[in-house]
């Protein structure tokens, strides 16, 4: 009898057991995030030629048409990367100089006849390295970009190897110089290739000061104007612009925008544009691109205290709200915000305000906010769990 009372005290144990760790359970209210049908533009893509797009901050990366392709001055941005590479130039410093020789005037002077875009110079006048960058970003003169080369490595065959082996070290698998400014129809890329190497470009404090200047002023060849469109409107930052008969018009446009109190910039390169200068062309497929982009860029905002569920047990429940807010940025061709929970295995009383869990929200990047108990919630006892 003992043994028999033993035996069925523990089945009505062991049957008890389940009932004592009854865990809360969980079911949320949130809906689907996703925008409305229709209310997304889509991007501007230029109707010819080609083009890529980076918005470093949202991690996109889109292309259109991405060709190789010859891209006039667009080549001048790989001359100042490899420049500052091997000279660093700090903010408010003039670099190392050079002497300008006859040698250099006869290159002004063959260029200027070419109609390739270039700035006076004289023999023994002085240019330092900050101002042959002044001339070659903002002006696009090529014979600042062939003094330049000599500067860093004393020739120009030399330094465009050096711009050939970087360009490989970057990654930029599409693009091949054979001069440092452009002229030459055999200098090609592809837009990505342009818009990653403008951001890198991008990223030097010296190069920022620079391209966003209207106008430059030189020695010898006075004030000159941008050939940058747009630079100081909308938010264009820069970068270089170029054209020839062979490219037609190409725009590597970085344009800033906020988010979340952040200034973050987006590129914008189209590239092979035709018909009237070709730099207009350029500069307002660049344009419409770049404001299409930021039309596709989504933010949406979680409130604190809102509620995206509710916990307990039957009809012992309490909502549960968020502990912050915060703004989640996304981008279009997400389709939606990608959302899940993370709760608490809960089996006891649930305290007002009490931490039962997470919710993850997968934007731009991964964001995790604490979810509470609006109210407090009593568990039920084993009696009540046994009705």
């Amino acid at each position: 009898m003992t043994l028999g009372v033993v035996i069925a005290a523990g089945i009505v144990v062991s049957m008890q057991l389940p009932l004592m760790d009854q865990r809360a359970t969980f079911t949320t209210s949130l809906g689907p995030i996703a925008p409305a049908p229709g209310s997304v533009p889509a991007l501007a893509w230029p109707a010819g030629g080609s083009a890529a797009l980076l918005i470093p901050s949202l991690d996109v990366t889109q292309t259109w048409n991405d060709h190789v392709v010859p891209i006039a001055s667009l080549t001048k941005m790989m001359t100042a990367y490899v420049t500052l590479e091997a000279l660093p130039l700090a903010s408010g410093a003039t670099g190392p100089c050079l002497t300008v020789g006859p040698g250099d005037v006869a290159t002004y002077e063959q260029m200027n006849s070419a109609g390739e875009s270039s700035a006076k110079v004289v023999s023994g006048e002085t240019l330092c390295e900050f101002q042959l960058l002044d001339g070659l970003l903002v002006h696009s003169a090529g014979n600042y970009a062939v003094l330049l080369s000599i500067l860093v490595s004393g020739s120009s065959s030399t330094f465009i190897a050096r711009m050939n082996a970087t360009a490989a070290s970057l990654g930029m698998n599409s693009t091949h110089y054979v001069d440092e400014s452009g002229f030459s129809p055999q200098s090609v890329s592809t837009a990505l290739d342009q818009a990653r190497l403008a951001q890198l470009l991008m990223a030097s404090p010296v190069v920022r000061s620079i391209v966003i200047q209207p106008t430059v002023t030189l020695p010898v060849a006075g004030t000159l104007n941008t050939f940058t469109p747009y630079v100081g409107v909308d938010h264009v930052i820069g970068v270089k612009s170029g054209r020839t008969d062979a490219a037609g018009g190409c725009d590597a446009m970085a344009m800033t925008f906020d988010q979340g109190g952040q200034t973050q910039i987006i590129y914008a390169v189209v590239l092979g544009q035709r018909g009237g200068d070709l730099l207009g062309p350029a500069g307002d497929a660049a344009l419409a691109l770049s404001n299409s982009a930021l039309a596709n860029r989504l933010d949406h905002v979680f409130v604190r205290d809102s509620a995206v569920g509710r916990i307990g047990w039957g009809v012992r429940q309490s909502e549960v709200v968020l502990a912050r807010g915060g703004d989640v940025y996304w981008w279009a061709s997400q389709g939606h915000l990608s959302v899940h929970f993370m709760i608490k295995h809960l089996s006891g009383d649930i305290r007002r305000g009490q931490l039962v869990g997470w919710m993850v929200v997968h934007g731009v990047r991964t964001q995790r906010f604490e979810l509470v108990a609006r109210r407090a919630v009593s568990a039920p006892s084993i009696w009540q769990r046994l009705r």
